[in-house]
């Protein structure tokens, strides 16, 4: 269970039964004709998953020998090994685990394995979730397909590690606030998505164009619930838009797509946190990360591209030293 209310989900499973390792393993991927055994070393197993539907961050090792075919559908999985050796898909593309270098499973259809002695770290990406957020950076419709013979390695490895430890910090954390931990999500997928080549299987297709008073609508709503962990589909409601009609709206009007436009109102409301509070009892650190911002570097970039300033010199000069009164809103 989780420790504190609106915290990420937590469920750890071990042992040293083999039976009850078969009966864990098969359930939570749907695995058949799976044989589990010992091998040379005492028989053991661990598995956890921290996460929602949207994103889950899992980890299974076994001291022991996992074979079978799991059925991957509904969600997209990326996974790396980092002790161990094992082999996958291979009744399709097979895939030799390689310490530290990240693969996608296959989707949709059965991919035969063999795990030996291993720990695999795994991301679980909701199929909706994911699907949405392509949707939304590339224009795709519909169900992707991954590559699962690719390995990124130098600076994309590098980028998707960084990504990977950015978003581990906020789902571990409890006290990490609802909306960075929606942010965190959305910059997993979009790297995930930037990493990893893939194809949609339906192309975009146009829509049509969505009128003037419901995109209004739609930036009154980003406004007004900036503060909220909200996604695009809750934007789209209020607006009385689909979601294809409200992305191609944003893009016609404003050249950038809706969590673009709410980045931008939330780099907004930081700035006037930043020059309504007290340098010494607040931080940069802790004024973007109230707004969703957890990678620091790439908030500061953002920031003083759109303010002209980094904003720790926006902190510095606040009303708390009298250059400025503060604000009634």
């Amino acid at each position: 269970m989780s420790a504190k209310p609106g915290s990420a989900e937590r469920f750890e499973a071990a042992g040293s039964d083999v039976d009850d390792a078969r009966e864990l393993y098969r359930e939570a991927y749907r695995i058949g004709g799976m044989t589990v055994e010992p091998t040379a070393a005492e028989f053991g197993y661990r598995f956890t998953s921290t996460g929602d539907d949207d994103l889950s961050l899992r980890a299974s090792q076994v001291e022991g020998r996992i074979t079978g075919a799991s059925f991957t559908q509904g969600e997209y999985v990326v996974s790396w090994m980092t002790r161990g050796e094992g082999v996958s898909d291979l009744l399709g593309s097979p895939m030799k685990f390689l310490h530290g270098q990240p693969a996608m499973f296959a989707n949709d259809r059965p991919a035969q394995f063999d795990l030996i002695d291993y720990r695999l770290n795994m991301m679980h990406f909701g199929g909706a979730y994911l699907e949405g957020v392509a949707g939304e950076t590339e224009g795709s419709v519909g169900p992707i397909r991954f590559d699962t013979t690719f390995r990124p390695s130098g600076a994309g490895l590098h980028r998707w590690n960084a990504s990977v430890a950015a978003v581990a910090g906020v789902v571990y954390d409890d006290d990490s606030p609802a909306l960075l931990r929606a942010e965190a999500r959305r910059a997993a997928a979009v790297s995930l998505l930037e990493t990893f080549p893939h194809l949609a299987l339906r192309p975009p297709t146009e829509v049509a164009v969505a009128a003037s008073a419901r995109t209004r609508t739609a930036v009154e709503y980003l406004v007004a619930n900036a503060h909220l962990p909200i996604r695009t589909e809750d934007v789209a409601a209020a607006a009385g838009m689909s979601l294809r009609s409200l992305q191609s709206a944003f893009r016609r009007e404003f050249d950038v797509t809706p969590a673009d436009y709410l980045r931008a109102v939330r780099l907004d409301r930081v700035r006037d946190d930043l020059r309504d509070a007290d340098p010494g009892r607040t931080t940069v650190g802790d004024v973007a990360r109230r707004w969703g911002f957890g990678h620091l570097g790439r908030f500061a970039a953002g920031y003083s591209r759109r303010f002209g300033e980094y904003p720790s010199a926006t902190l510095a000069s606040s009303n708390a030293i009298g250059t400025r009164p503060r604000s009634l809103g």
